[in-house]
């Protein structure tokens, strides 16, 4: 049975049964993380149950000089993709069916976890992740979401959100999809050269060099990665390389730290911003 296509919340409505809901929320340009979020999910809501896709550019979350006009939008290979991965539906709506009669004039705040790191860098982006991640909530109604542990702080502030405003959802995290030399593979890696690509080797080698200092503790955590990113070209470009908590996306500030943390980083390679993060135990 082929993947249903649904443009609009009356269609989507007329989705599914019975049986257990996931949803996996995506931008389109779906690679194989999309596939393993999809995976997961199928596994979730098993035979009886649906999954939902969605492939919606979000305009709330791309800022001035941002690659909004420029991100792909690939719907006809996103079908077949979502298809093979054990989709039901893809929910695929135009702006206007998203934010009917323009911008929203409600909107959901990141807070003061969306102004660090990637909230930094790109001032409103997460008020503009979570306001559509609400209203998708809302339009799917899943009983679980499944969401890339790539995207570190967008996830951690779905979860938040989630848990702060009693969202009835189950918020799912997936472990990053990577190449076979480890890079992390993302909807933006279509836009590096031959060059870049092997440059932006530069974020998942640090990061994999921090995670192997890890029972040296936080100090030979950054040590270990910070050697890696600054003795390549793509350190110079670098935005961030941070150890944080994940609980609130703070830096971590103590050497006695003790639990899960989240070594992130945030590159500029050719014209491209790359992120990629691990988790480690502390």
């Amino acid at each position: 049975m082929s993947v249903r296509t649904v443009r609009t919340a009356a269609e989507l409505g007329q989705v599914g049964g019975a049986g257990p809901r996931a949803v996996v929320m995506t931008m389109g340009a779906l690679h194989q993380g999309h596939a393993a979020l999809i995976r997961a999910a199928r596994e979730f809501a098993g035979a009886a149950g649906t999954v939902v896709v969605t492939v919606f550019v979000n305009p709330l979350q791309f800022g001035a000089g941002e690659d909004l006009d420029r991100y792909p939008r690939t719907l006809d290979a996103d079908l077949g993709l979502a298809e093979a991965a054990g989709a039901d539906a893809v929910f695929a709506p135009s702006v206007e069916e998203v934010y009917p009669g323009g911008e929203p004039q409600v909107r959901i705040s990141a807070g003061p976890m969306g102004t660090r790191f990637e909230g930094a860098a790109r001032p409103g982006h997460f008020d503009g992740m979570l306001t559509v991640v609400a209203k998708l909530l809302q339009l799917t109604r899943p009983d679980a979401a499944f969401f890339g542990e790539k995207d570190g702080q967008q996830l951690a502030l779905i979860r938040r959100m989630v848990r702060d405003l009693n969202f009835p959802v189950r918020v799912v995290g997936v472990p990053t999809v990577r190449e076979p030399d480890g890079l992390a593979l993302s909807s933006r890696n279509r836009f590096l050269t031959a060059a870049d690509r092997a440059e932006a080797l530069a974020l998942s080698r640090a990061l994999f060099a921090g995670r192997d200092a890890a029972p040296q503790g936080p100090a030979a955590v950054r040590a270990a990665a910070g050697k890696v990113l600054a003795g390549s070209a793509a350190g110079a470009a670098a935005d961030y390389l941070a150890l944080i908590d994940p609980a609130d996306f703070t830096e971590v500030d103590r050497e006695d730290f003790h639990g899960e943390a989240v070594l992130a980083v945030a590159v500029k390679v050719g014209t491209t911003r790359l992120i990629d993060n691990v988790r480690i135990s502390l």
